[in-house]
Order: structure tokens, then sequence, then C-alpha cells
């Protein structure tokens, strides 16, 4: 295996990149809540196209409407 040996002041830390950091974890933080956005709202649709007899257009208008209500509140 190869050495890894690696000069870090303990008192200091090792030197980061916190802006990227914060940069990173907040775009994770944004693909995480619009992901869970969409998913709910399609599942929201399929129910209403499958289950309630609104078909496909009901389906896809219901989606459609949940995205942009999403858009507005979040």
């Amino acid at each position: 295996m190869a050495d890894q040996s690696y000069d870090v002041n303990h008192e200091d830390g090792a030197p980061m990149d916190y802006p990227q950091h914060e940069e990173t974890y907040s775009l994770f933080l944004w693909m995480t809540k619009w992901g869970i956005l969409f998913n709910v709202a399609l599942l929201v649709a399929m129910a209403v196209g499958f289950f309630m007899g609104g078909g496909f257009l009901g389906g896809t208008l219901t989606f459609i409407i949940l995205m942009i209500v999403a858009r507005i509140v979040a």
C-alpha cells in the first residue's frame, strides 16, 4: 500500500475550503427539497390519474399545478 502521511497541524486543523463546503451543502439541501417535492407531486398526480378517474390529462394537470404551488410556497 502507498504511504499516506500528511502534515497536519493538530492545533489549527486541516486546511479546508469552507465556502466550497457551504456551497456544496446548500446545493445538496436544494436538490433534496426539490427531489422530495417532485416525488410527492408525482405520487399525488398518479393517484389522481389512476384511482380518482382523472386519467392521463388529469394526472398531468395535477402534477403541473402541484409543482407551480410548490415553487410559489417553497
